[in-house]
């Protein structure tokens, strides 16, 4: 199966690439600058392109069975609030998205994974207190943004999957995330390595269609049932 992924030198993006190489498929990575990635094993192709410019992602297009949208502004949230983001356009992930929407169509690609965030659409009104408040105060465009992300997914007609995670961290973490489309959570935190695996496997698999799942980690006092479903049982003691 091959895959492109827009997005791939990004936390979760580099992670998807690395779990949807570690189970056989071909990847190709598609960013502004895919030379940064760190040394892959697979067949990876690096494709260079600006994910807001749509001829460029109707270049990478043809020729894939599924496509993985991990877009999103890397810069500090608060310099980014105060003046603008530098690097990255503030609309990308909603025109990078609805870009990659069209070539689909044009390209008879059918399966789309996109990552946004827990908070958004489904989940708006899940979050705690402090994280709303950290939404309004220093995420405000950003989570517009991922909300027009969003309906433009749900509009496309396509075979979509919308994952939102919870905070992101860089833990090391093996097990499975907790997955839930009625909007769940276990913790408020997950790393992009769960969030890496489960974008590979929705990519690759049937699972998940016109569904928006919330990945968080299992809290504490609790492990994955033996399926990784949306459930956990109590650690034995």
């Amino acid at each position: 199966m091959k895959v492109l992924v827009i997005g791939a030198t990004g936390g979760s993006g580099l992670a998807a690439t690395r779990s949807l190489l570690a189970r056989g498929a071909q990847v190709t990575a598609f960013a502004r600058n895919p030379d940064s990635l760190p040394p892959l094993h697979g067949p990876l192709t690096k494709l260079t392109g600006d994910a807001t410019r749509f001829e460029d992602i109707d270049r990478a297009m043809p020729g894939h069975d599924a496509v993985v949208v991990a877009l999103g502004i890397r810069e500090n949230p608060i310099r980014v609030r105060l003046l603008g983001s530098a690097h990255t356009a503030m609309d990308v992930r909603s025109r990078g998205t609805r870009h990659v929407i069209e070539a689909m169509h044009r390209h008879g690609v059918r399966r789309l994974v996109v990552q946004t965030s827990f908070g958004v659409g489904a989940t708006q009104g899940r979050l705690p207190l402090v994280f709303r408040l950290m939404f309004a105060l220093m995420l405000r465009p950003q989570i517009r943004d991922t909300g027009r992300q969003e309906d433009a997914v749900r509009d496309s007609g396509l075979d979509w999957v919308l994952v939102q995670p919870v905070n992101l961290t860089d833990d090391a973490v093996v097990t499975p995330a907790f997955a839930s489309a009625e909007g769940d959570y276990q913790s408020m935190k997950v790393s992009r390595q769960q969030v890496g695996e489960f974008l590979a496997d929705a990519a690759l698999s049937d699972k998940h269609v016109g569904e928006s799942v919330a990945l968080s980690a299992f809290a504490p006092e609790c492990q994955p049932a033996a399926d990784h479903s949306a459930r956990c049982r109590p650690q034995a003691r």
